[in-house]
């Protein structure tokens, strides 16, 4: 007899729901109950996996928690899996006595507190089974807040890194000069959606130290708009060299096409999909040591980490991979095949299997 498994997701990007064909079969039944409306139910309406259309509005959702419990009465699951807050949230209180595992998703460091009652309510609830981590800094992070005695049983949370596929990334690099780059300039990228923890403004800083005969040009790739943010490109020697171009849907491509791809993030970083993306493309990475990113760059291997809200070492980092051709090459080739080797999804699709089976056997 199958495991029934009900995955609960507002939208789930491109190796989730390559996760959920993958693990969907005589083993495992999964089911996945996400909004008719989003891109994952579209997207699974094309494949061999039941689909529910749900959607769960708001962190106390009473219509939501009573679509949620119906379908886990009728459906007899012995996994919940959720993959957001507020489906957490929502999901806890829909599972009151029904005997079932539940298994959460964590996807950045931090903003869980044994002090705050919402934390409670999410991961640190003891009737969650497992809370799945993109990466062993989360997980870290669980298991070394204070203070000591209310941590969680070391087993909850497990790390199972996102994986990707190098087959997803064969659009060929974008045509910068749409953006007024020229044709053979060096090209910096980064990817993100602007907060203050992603350290976007530093990065701005670190291009201005550069040379400006140098002429490198800063390609921004995320909802970037703010008015800090603008103040900072405006008063830069380098502002001329900077192009913010906004949310892109081939924001892979555009990173594919530049030299570098730095992630200057100052706090709570996870696995970030933009920094896997550019190394499956084959662009060495330059990050900060935060979060998991260190867990996808080894340094001086497969690209460059440098010191949290450092400027000085990030324009030092682009400095140095500026003026050594053969040492880029190098480490974007090893950059791709670390996220074949160890960031794959049929890595992740196992992973998932065994940790069901470990919860529910039959």
């Amino acid at each position: 007899m199958a495991i029934k498994v009900l995955c609960v997701s507002e939208g789930a990007d491109r190796p989730t729901t390559t996760m959920f064909v993958g693990i969907h079969g005589p083993d495992i039944d999964v089911t996945v109950a996400c909004p008719k409306s989003s891109k994952t139910y579209a997207a699974l309406s094309k494949k061999d996996v039941p689909l529910i259309n749900m959607q769960i509005r708001r962190r106390f959702d009473i219509r939501g928690i009573r679509s949620l419990r119906k379908e886990l009465l009728r459906g007899n699951y012995d996994i919940i899996h959720v993959f957001n807050n507020k489906a957490l949230q929502n999901g806890l209180i829909a599972t009151w006595r029904i005997p079932i595992r539940i298994v959460a998703y964590r996807g950045i460091v931090g903003n869980v507190s044994y002090l705050s009652p919402i934390s409670w309510m999410r991961f640190l609830n003891p009737k969650i089974d497992r809370i799945i981590c993109v990466a062993d800094a989360v997980r870290d992070h669980f298991l070394q807040m204070r203070p000591k005695f209310l941590r969680m049983p070391v087993e909850r949370p497990v790390t199972i890194y996102k994986g990707h596929s190098l087959k997803w990334y064969k659009d060929p690099p974008s045509d910068l000069r749409k953006f007024g780059i020229p044709l053979g300039a060096f090209v910096v990228c980064c990817v993100a959606n602007i907060r203050p923890r992603k350290g976007i403004e530093l990065l701005v800083d670190a291009i201005a130290k550069l040379p400006k005969e140098w002429q490198i040009h800063l390609l921004l790739v995320g909802h970037m708009n703010t008015n800090s943010l603008s103040k900072k490109i405006s008063i830069s020697t380098a502002k001329d060299r900077i192009h913010r171009v906004g949310y892109r849907n081939d924001a892979s491509a555009l990173a594919g096409a530049c030299h570098i791809f730095v992630l200057p993030s100052t706090k709570r970083e996870g696995l970030a999909r933009a920094l896997i993306e550019a190394m499956a493309y084959g662009v060495p990475p330059i990050v900060t040591n935060c979060g998991g990113s260190p867990e996808l760059v080894v340094h001086g291997i497969t690209g460059l980490i440098t010191p949290v809200q450092d400027v000085g070492a990030i324009s030092q980092a682009i400095r140095q991979l500026y003026e050594n051709p053969d040492m880029r090459k190098k480490l974007g080739k090893a950059a791709r095949e670390r996220i074949q080797k160890h960031f794959n999804i049929e890595n992740t699709i196992k992973q998932t299997t065994d940790l069901y089976k470990a919860l529910a056997p039959r």
